[in-house]
C-alpha cells in the first residue's frame, strides 16, 4: 500500500533529474569555470558576479538564446552607470529611489528581451545605491559580470546545448491536441447558457496559450543560431516551426466557435438546431483533429482536410439555416488557414462562394 507512492516520487526525481539535469550540469560548470577565470584576472573578493551570468541566464528554456547573456551584461552595465550617477548627485534617500527605478524602468524597457522588461538595469542601480561603496561595488560588479557574461558565451554552445527540435516536436503535438480539444468543449456546451460561458472562459485561456506557442517557434528558430552541435536540426527546425505558426494562428477561430456557442446558447437553449449541431459536429472536429496531427507531422493535412470539408457539405445539406452556418464558419476557417483549399476542388456547383456556408 505505501510502496506505490515511493516509487511514483521516485520516478517523478528521476524524471525531473533527467529532464533539468544537463541545464543544471551546464551552469555549474561554466559557473566554475567563470569563478575560476575572474580570479586569474584578479579578483580580490570572492567573484560572485561573474557566476551570476550563467545562473540567470542559462534556463532550462530550449528555445532561450544567449541573447539573456548579452541582455544581463547591457543590464548590469546600465544599472552601474545609473546608480553611480543618481549617488554623485543624491544621497540616498526616497527622492533617490524615486528617480533610480523610474530611469531604471525606462531603460530597461528599451533593452528588455522584445516586449519583456528586463530587470536587471533596476536589480544593479538599486544594489549600487545602498551599497556604502557604491564606486568600488559597481565597478567589480561591472568587470565581474562581463567576464562571466564572455565566458557563458563562449562555453554554453557546446556544453550540453538544449534540443530544440525534440522540445518544438513536443510543442507542436501538444497545439494539435489542444485545438481540437478545444473546439469539442464548444460543440459540447451547445444548448447550455451556463457551460457554454464556462467553456468561454476555458476556451480564452486555451487561446492565449496557442498564441504563445508562435512566439516559442519564432524563439526556437532563434536559439538554432547559437546551438552549434545541433546544427543539423536548423532545416527541420525552421519547417516545423512554420508549421506550428500555421496551427497556432488558427487560434482566433476556436476563441470564434466558442462565442457562437456561447450567444446561440444564451438566445436559443437547447433548440433542434443546437441539437443538430451537437449531433454533426463532433466528427467534424474529429476530422480537424486528423487534419492538425498531419500538419505537425508533416503527412497528408490535405487529403484529411478534404475529408473534414466533406463532412462540413454534409451538415450544409441537412442544415442551411443561419444557426448552423455560424457554427460552421470556425471549423472552415480553421481548416483555410492550415490547409487552403485547392481551386474548386471543395465546392460544387451551386454551392454558395463564402468558404464559411
Amino acid at each position: 500500500m505505501s510502496t506505490a507512492p515511493a516509487v511514483r516520487s521516485w520516478a517523478w526525481v528521476r524524471g525531473r533529474l533527467r529532464d533539468e539535469g544537463p541545464a543544471a550540469a551546464r551552469v555549474l560548470v561554466i559557473g566554475a569555470v567563470a569563478w575560476q577565470v575572474t580570479v586569474w584576472a584578479g579578483a580580490r573578493n570572492p567573484p560572485v558576479y561573474a557566476v551570476f551570468a550563467p545562473l540567470m541566464a542559462l534556463r532550462s528554456d530550449p528555445f532561450s538564446s544567449l541573447t539573456a547573456v548579452a541582455l544581463r551584461v547591457v543590464g548590469v552595465i546600465a544599472g552601474v552607470a545609473l546608480g553611480l550617477s543618481v549617488v554623485s548627485v543624491l544621497t540616498p534617500s526616497l527622492a533617490a529611489l524615486v528617480v533610480v527605478l523610474g530611469l531604471a524602468l525606462l531603460i530597461g524597457t528599451l533593452v528588455g528581451p522584445g516586449p519583456a522588461l528586463n530587470p536587471q538595469v533596476g536589480l544593479t542601480s538599486l544594489l549600487v545605491l545602498s551599497n556604502p561603496a557604491p564606486d568600488a561595488y559597481g565597478i567589480t560588479r561591472l568587470w565581474e559580470t562581463a567576464l562571466g557574461g564572455l565566458v557563458t558565451i563562449v562555453l554554453a554552445p557546446f556544453l550540453w546545448p538544449p534540443h530544440p527540435y525534440r522540445e518544438l516536436t513536443a510543442l507542436a503535438r501538444e497545439c494539435a491536441e489542444r485545438l481540437p480539444a478545444a473546439l469539442m468543449g464548444s460543440v459540447a456546451a451547445l444548448g447550455d447558457p451556463v457551460a457554454a460561458a464556462d467553456n468561454r472562459r476555458v476556451v480564452a485561456a486555451e487561446v492565449e496559450r496557442l498564441r504563445h506557442a508562435r512566439v516559442r517557434a519564432g524563439d526556437a528558430e532563434r536559439a538554432m543560431r547559437f546551438n552549434p552541435l545541433r546544427r543539423k536540426y536548423r532545416t527541420r527546425v525552421a519547417d516545423l516551426a512554420a508549421r506550428l505558426r500555421t496551427v497556432a494562428g488558427a487560434a482566433s477561430y476556436v476563441d470564434l466557435l466558442a462565442v457562437e456557442a456561447e450567444v446561440l446558447s444564451a438566445r436559443d437553449g437547447a433548440s433542434p438546431a443546437l441539437r443538430r449541431a451537437g449531433s454533426e459536429l463532433p466528427a467534424v472536429v474529429e476530422a480537424t483533429g486528423r487534419v492538425l496531427a498531419a500538419l505537425v507531422a508533416g503527412g497528408d493535412a490535405d487529403g484529411e482536410a478534404e475529408a473534414a470539408r466533406r463532412l462540413l457539405d454534409r451538415y450544409r445539406h441537412q442544415d442551411p439555416q443561419a444557426v448552423a452556418v455560424a457554427l460552421r464558419r470556425p471549423f472552415h476557417r480553421v481548416l483555410d488557414a492550415c490547409v487552403p483549399p485547392r481551386s474548386g476542388s471543395d465546392r460544387g456547383p451551386g454551392d454558395p462562394p463564402a468558404p464559411w456556408a
